[in-house]
């Protein structure tokens, strides 16, 4: 009976034991002493600065620079986690610190959970929280998203044009959705999804569109309720999918009413454009028509002659008569057709 007390107590031990986090680090020496604090996020819409309602512990580093937190009470599923490092003093916390905005912060994201261990090491030119090592193989994933992030600010920073902006955001909604899913972490996909539908970010209008026609929202949403049930980020994206998917298809209800308004005006102007031009065809022939009546058979044939762009002396010699009586006969043609040059006749006929 007392073997199988130990046995059980033991067993326990182990495993309160297995269950522990350790999260640990070492900062460079020229900021040894200084407070460094432990995040976690449940609101994936703030995960861009440091909220205080989201710090649960913070420690000291010692006189080596090392840090760790450590416990058995997180949770046991993945959840997001940041470890920032405040280099304000005392004297410089003004209203910026105090609202997350503080340039002198360092930070870190990372997933775990009550059972890992993660370790941030210093790495060239003792950079801090730059690098993650871990139990937990989900732990670096916003890291491997933020290298494709850095690779879209390239390109959409090539050409500042419009085409550009839309064929980088079709490519790229791609590359980063598909990426998030190889990850097979719903959490580094919220990740994704926060950054390309932020509303400051060029990626918003896009977004929209993308999400009324694509399915990979509806699935993401799915892979959230799958595996994180109860979390409070899946309630609030799948509410927000709502309201924005709400708010797409009225955008595009809207941009197909104003295609319609827009398409028919063009069809109407068209229509009364076509209409002006033949009634001017129609006027003109009449006009012409008119006009030759009023005309003898000799002054028609000095029309044509005009028509030609002969000149007087050239059209008296196709007719066989003299340059004054080709004068006379344009002059005649000036007040039978109310005209006063070559170029009105020219107009009628």
């Amino acid at each position: 009976m007392l073997r199988k007390l130990l046995h059980i107590i033991l067993f326990l031990f182990c495993f309160k034991g297995f269950s522990q986090y350790r999260f640990e680090g070492q900062v460079a020496e020229n900021i040894m002493g200084q407070t460094v604090y432990l995040s976690i996020i449940e609101d994936y819409r703030k995960l861009s600065r440091i909220y205080l309602e989201q710090i649960i512990k913070k420690t000291e580093t010692d006189s080596l620079g090392n840090f760790r937190f450590e416990g058995d009470n997180l949770a046991l599923e993945n959840r997001i986690y940041r470890i920032h490092i405040d280099e304000c003093s005392d004297e410089t916390q003004d209203s910026n610190h105090f609202f997350g905005r503080c340039e002198n912060s360092r930070s870190i994201l990372f997933i775990a959970n009550n059972g890992d261990t993660v370790t941030f090491p210093t790495s060239f030119a003792d950079e801090v929280l730059c690098e993650i090592t871990a139990t937990n193989v989900k732990a670096d994933a916003f890291l491997q998203i933020d290298v494709l992030k850095e690779e879209m600010a390239f390109d959409f920073n090539d050409f500042r044009s419009e085409a550009n902006r839309k064929l980088n955001s079709k490519k790229w909604f791609v590359a980063l959705q598909d990426f998030g899913q190889t990850l097979d972490e719903p959490l580094a996909e919220l990740y994704i999804f926060d950054f390309l539908s932020d509303k400051r970010n060029e990626t918003y209008a896009y977004y929209l569109k993308d999400l009324a026609k694509s399915d990979y929202y509806t699935g993401l949403g799915e892979r959230l309720h799958s595996k994180y049930p109860n979390a409070s980020f899946t309630t609030l994206y799948q509410s927000e999918i709502e309201t924005d998917l709400q708010l797409a298809t009225q955008t595009i209800g809207s941009i197909s009413k104003w295609t319609w308004i827009l398409g028919g005006l063009l069809a109407l102007s068209l229509l009364f454009n076509l209409f002006l031009l033949t009634k001017q065809k129609v006027n003109r022939e009449k006009l012409k028509n008119g006009a030759v009546e009023k005309l003898t058979s000799q002054e028609q044939k000095i029309v044509d002659e005009i028509l030609k762009d002969k000149t007087n002396k050239e059209i008296a010699s196709d007719l066989f008569i003299s340059v004054s009586t080709v004068k006379t006969h344009i002059n005649n043609l000036y007040k039978k057709l109310n005209v006063s040059s070559r170029d009105e006749i020219k107009q009628i006929f």
